[in-house]
Order: C-alpha cells, then structure tokens, then sequence
C-alpha cells in the first residue's frame, strides 16, 4: 500500500479491498487489515487480481472517486467511474491542448528536456563510477552537447524545432553509446539505432524495452483518464498511443538503456540469448525474453525516491505518479509539467 498525490495504490497481487463505513478497507493476504478514509482521496489504482467489493465500487463512483484496476504486471483491465464524469472535461482540456501546436510545444518540452537529462545523467554517471575504463572525454563532450541542447529547448515554442532539437540530442547520446558497454564487447557492440528490425543484439533489447515502457506509460494514462492516443509532441496517427510516447520520452535512458546496459555489463544476458532470422532481424529468443521480463519485473520492485515528490516508491510506480502529475498540469493545477528528473 502507498499513498500519494490523494491516490492510493493497492501493490500486493493478493489484496481485497472493500468498505466500512466511510473507509476503505485494506485486506491483506496474512488477514491483517488497514482502513484509510475515503475523504481526501481522487483515485485509486489496484493492482491486485482479487479486486474490490461491489460496495467500495459503488462507493467510488458515487463521490467521484476513480477506481482503477490494473493486472500486478500494470496492464491496465478497466476503471470505474460514476455518473458524473470528470474525465470528460480533462480530455476535453487535452484535446484543445493537442489542437494547438503552440501549447503542444510548450507540454512537449518538458518531455524532451527530462529525455536530454536523464540522457546526460546516463553518461555522467558512467563517467563517474568507471572513469579508469570508458572513454571519459567523448562521453563529457558529449554530454555538454546535451546540456547546451536541453537550455534551447525549454525556450523552443515550435515543434518542428522541438523535434530537430531532440533528433540532434539523439544522435549525439547514441553515437556515445557503445562506451557504456563495458564487458563482452565482442558480442554486443552498437554503432547506429536500429529499430524496425533491430540489426544487433544491444537493438534488439532496447526495442523490446521500450515496447515494455510504452506499454505501462499508455496503462498509466488511461488510469488517470486520458486519452493515450492523442499526443502533444507525437501527433495523431490511426493505433498510435501518441500520448504514452510522449511520456515515455523522459523515461527512455533511466528504466530501458540503463537497464539493457546492467544485464550486459553484469553478464545476466548472454550472446546465445538471441536468434538471428533471415532479413537480418535480430530478436531475444525465448530464454533470452525469460530473463529480460524476469528481471524487468525485479527492477520494478525496487525502491527509489521521487525526484519532484520527494517520496520513496517503487520503480514501476514512475509511469503513473507521471501520468498524475500529467493530468494535474492539463486541468491547470500545475503551471508547468514537472518531468522525472533523474539523479
């Protein structure tokens, strides 16, 4: 159980929650109990497969509460709302955001400035811990450039610009990347990002994580209540979640690169994890996928603290204490988007 920003989140598999009087009630597995007021609160997010009692749902419902109910991996199944609702008018609000180039920009940009330093982060931090072995030079020019680029960005008020910006930034995080791998060089070297299909092993991880990431920022953003399809700096396009993109994009370098490049360097995957196909693909085989979702999973359970909340969560509560945070800047209550400022 956690609460924060007025949402409760339910993290145990195995937890029921129901209603006594004016509180929810948190039943665990061990038959200990805890009850929390439903004053105060603006949503919660289960992620438990026992689910909750038809009383509590009403109850939600009836105060405006949002009720939503996530599988324990965060795939989102469905959310409970009442009569009135007050998702209509966030969407609403996202829409004429998304109609407007210029207010897209100005949401947009907070996303590409937490991807320019969560990129900068990644490379500074691999100066520090390994400067006797990575190239430190090219790796603090590099990250230079990235500074410099994330200051011109949050005066860019274009999104033509905005996305040059970000493709430069790109370019120069990637053309450095092969320094952070340290150990078995041999079998996973990166020279170019390949996507669709990956052409290297260390591609084929990065494509499978951020299709993972992807798939738990659109779950977040449907919990709070927007639209995952309508983006601000990805614009619409028919079965692209546009808006799970955008959030994404300060989340790349921290939950997937850093990730791919642990279970390198730590030797966890291994060259005989992947298979090659005809045209060139190359692609995790099953072990390979096992032990990638294994510990994707472990990584998720791990403990940090909110840079902006200054609170201590799990890793894969990030996507949606975002998507919260998201929601409250496109109803107005927050001046600006506060992006996840790794460090």
């Amino acid at each position: 159980m956690k609460h924060l920003l007025n949402t409760l989140f339910i993290l145990s598999e195995n937890t029921y929650l129901s209603l006594k009087d004016e509180n929810v009630g948190i039943h665990a597995e061990d038959g200990t109990q805890n009850f929390l007021p439903l004053l105060g609160l603006e949503s919660i997010f289960c992620f438990s497969y026992k689910g909750a009692s038809p009383a509590l749902i009403g109850a939600c419902a009836e105060r405006g509460i949002g009720l939503t109910f996530l599988t324990p991996n965060g795939r989102f199944l469905a959310r409970v709302s009442g009569r009135s609702q007050g998702n209509v008018f966030l969407r609403k609000a996202q829409y004429r955001i998304s109609d407007s180039e210029t207010e897209s920009c100005l949401a947009a940009r907070c996303f590409i400035f937490g991807k320019l330093y969560n990129h900068r982060w990644c490379l500074e931090r691999t100066v520090r811990d390994h400067g006797m072995r990575a190239d430190v030079q090219t790796l603090k020019n590099a990250a230079r450039f990235l500074a410099e680029t994330s200051q011109i960005v949050l005066k860019t008020t274009e999104l033509d610009t905005l996305r040059g910006l970000e493709g430069q930034a790109a370019n120069a995080y990637f053309g450095v990347f092969d320094h952070l791998i340290l150990n078995q060089k041999d079998d996973f070297r990166f020279t170019v990002r390949s996507r669709r299909p990956p052409l290297d092993r260390v591609n084929a991880m990065l494509s499978f994580g951020y299709r993972l990431l992807a798939s738990d920022c659109a779950a977040a953003l449907e919990s709070v209540g927007l639209d995952s399809y309508v983006g601000f700096m990805h614009r619409d396009r028919p079965g692209r979640e546009s808006l799970a993109l955008d959030l994404m994009e300060e989340l790349r370098s921290v939950f997937v690169d850093r990730f791919v490049l642990t279970l390198i360097n730590l030797r966890r995957i291994t060259a005989k994890d992947f298979d090659v196909s005809e045209n060139g693909a190359v692609l995790l085989n099953d072990r390979g996928r096992k032990i990638f979702l294994k510990s994707w999973q472990e990584r998720k359970r791990e403990e940090i603290k909110h840079p902006y909340l200054q609170e201590k969560m799990q890793y894969g509560l990030v996507p949606y204490v975002q998507a919260l945070l998201l929601a409250r800047y496109v109803r107005g209550d927050l001046d600006a988007y506060p992006a996840f400022l790794w460090k």
